[in-house]
């Protein structure tokens, strides 16, 4: 059965199920976590009574040692030591016992599943439709034999295949699919929290290629600090071993992300589970209330690569209320000591958080390694021209180009996300650049390679197919001046911002004196001008025309003659 075929099946229980229950809950509320529970049951069924074997030997030891030795015994990152599988659970309790049972079904997983089973708050849920018989059904509708979700196949009795199995890819795929569909039900952006593959696939091999070949076996380091549902994180990391060769199976990747949604955080440590990750190389960390921005999770941490696509015009105004507002601020990764600056700002304006999580990742930078770190983000056209000098925007530009921390940045087409058809960048930055990079940053212009997509997927109706991400991959590693590809020194991006004031030219004015506005007032009303005030600026001509004289300023119509302008200072 298809992917698309067993997510409509599981949908239509839900919506059965739902009919003549009385419980304020949509589908996705149950299709999720069962989803999610009958997986993680089918891959426990094996080591079932050698858990619980092992269990009784284990009594009384220190937590943390018995859920390693249990974790190992299941084979997997999670284990469960209820009396029933799922399957029993449905056949055997009666009625009246089983909200119950299940409950005591689901405390018998370990802590990482039921801190996963609470964020999607299935257990009050299961609770009230146990009141009805609407529990009972769900079990054994999810327990039949049209849903199968175990990685093993179903055969009949003459050894044919009647269902395939799902590998822990597929069944990814199934859990993403469930989740667009959920997201489509309440109405929500398809893509919200959500990355499209392809960008995803982009962003990795940007990150990637350029080290691939200094790849050793040994552990690396993966983070995202808006990681949604996990997707750019898992990709990342399968894209990762692929590139180290022969050696991808000696290397191990540990995941770090941090997601403030907790339907999405929980979603994530669910995919994260069901693709085989726990606690040991996995750590996600979310919530309501746990912002990257004002909560850092991994404060103390430091990472070899990054990948992030943040929350793009999200204010964060709640966020800087708790960090003290902007005056008592004390962040070390915002408040940061720059060109002889001891508390050098980085902080954007309340309208937008994007570049917050730009900062975020660079303050976890490793800086004793030979690959140093890596990072691959987001943005839209604002963190590229936003911010007036001296305003934060304009100071974490300044603070990234005077460090020679980024390598490129790629203009992709409009309509390949989800939930915005505007033009987007992918920022490539890193703190080891090569010989010939330093000091300079490519532009790469992408927005016209793309395909076309047959159906829209909310605002997604094109998308980068494999030749294009290499054409992409192609220029950046080429380092040429081409048609879509230009290449800047850094300096060529800073400016200064300089006020120039022009002296009253009023008769009877003190040469070198500053004048208070009140005085500029009753000076201009009453003074008298020049008669041979000095000629203004000249204009600055175009490319290739004549430079013209400088004027001088027309005769003003107030009484005395004053120059038009004459009375107040002038700015450039």
């Amino acid at each position: 059965m298809s992917i698309p075929r067993i997510a409509n099946h599981v949908w239509k229980i839900a919506r059965d199920v739902l009919r003549n229950a009385d419980a304020p809950a949509g589908c996705r509320d149950i299709v999720l976590p069962m989803v999610f529970i009958v997986r993680l049951d089918a891959l426990l069924e094996p080591s079932r009574r050698a858990l619980r074997a092992r269990a009784a030997e284990l009594e009384g030891a220190d937590p943390a040692e018995r859920d390693d030795a249990l974790c190992r015994v299941a084979g997997r990152p999670f284990y469960n030591l209820s009396a029933f599988a799922l399957g029993e659970l449905g056949k055997r309790c009666r009625p009246e016992r089983l909200a119950g049972d299940f409950a005591a079904y689901l405390d018998g997983f370990s802590p990482n599943v039921r801190d996963v089973l609470d964020a999607f708050g299935f257990r009050e849920l299961a609770l009230r439709l146990g009141e009805t018989s609407a529990l009972a059904r769900l079990i054994r509708k999810f327990t039949a034999g049209g849903v199968h979700l175990g990685p093993d196949p179903v055969r009949l009795a003459d050894g044919t295949i009647a269902q395939a199995g799902l590998d822990d890819c597929a069944m990814r795929a199934l859990f993403d699919e469930l989740v667009r569909r959920g997201r489509a039900e309440h109405g929500e952006e398809p893509g919200e929290h959500r990355t499209p593959r392809d960008a995803v696939g982009l962003m990795a091999r940007l990150v990637f290629e350029p080290v691939a070949a200094d790849i050793r076996p040994g552990a690396y380091s993966l983070y995202d600090g808006a990681c949604g549902i996990g997707g750019p994180l898992d990709a990342a990391g399968e894209t990762l071993r692929e590139l180290a060769g022969p050696q991808g199976g000696a290397v191990s990747v540990h995941l770090y992300g941090q997601e403030v949604n907790p339907e999405s955080c929980a979603v994530c440590k669910a995919g994260m589970l069901l693709a085989g990750r726990g606690d040991s190389d996995c750590t996600i960390v979310g919530g309501a209330g746990r912002s990257t921005v004002s909560q850092d999770a991994f404060a103390a941490h430091q990472f070899d690569f990054m990948l992030s696509n943040p929350p793009h015009g999200r204010r964060w105004k709640a966020e800087l209320d708790r960090m003290g507002g902007r005056k008592a601020m004390r962040d070390p990764r915002f408040i940061v000591e720059h060109d002889g600056d001891p508390a050098y700002p980085l902080v954007p304006r309340t309208s937008d958080s994007q570049m917050l999580f730009l900062v975020n990742a660079l303050s976890k930078m490793k800086r004793d390694t030979p690959l140093g770190s890596r990072v691959a983000e987001v943005h839209n056209g604002a963190s590229l021209f936003t911010g007036d000098a001296g305003q934060g925007e304009s100071n974490i530009r300044r603070w990234i180009l005077e460090n020679d921390w980024l390598e490129a940045i790629v203009a992709l087409p409009s309509n390949i996300f989800y939930d915005t058809g505007i033009a987007a960048y992918v920022w490539v930055l890193t703190n080891r650049k090569p010989a010939p990079r330093r000091g300079r940053v490519q532009l790469i212009d992408a927005t016209g390679w793309f395909r076309g997509l047959p159906r829209s997927v909310g605002k997604k109706s094109r998308e980068l197919g494999e030749e294009h991400v290499a054409r992409i991959c192609g220029t950046f590693h080429a380092f040429e001046e081409s048609e879509h590809s230009r290449i800047l020194d850094n300096a060529a991006f800073g400016y200064r911002k300089v006020t120039v004031e022009r002296p009253l030219r009023i008769e009877g004015v003190e040469p070198g004196r500053a004048y208070a506005a009140d005085e500029i007032a009753r000076l201009r009303d009453y003074g008298r001008g020049r008669a041979n005030p000095p000629p203004g600026v000249a204009p600055i001509p175009r490319p290739g025309a004549a430079a013209r004289p400088p004027r001088a300023p027309p005769a003003s119509p107030r009484a005395g003659g004053i120059p038009a302008g004459a009375a107040r200072p002038r700015r450039r």
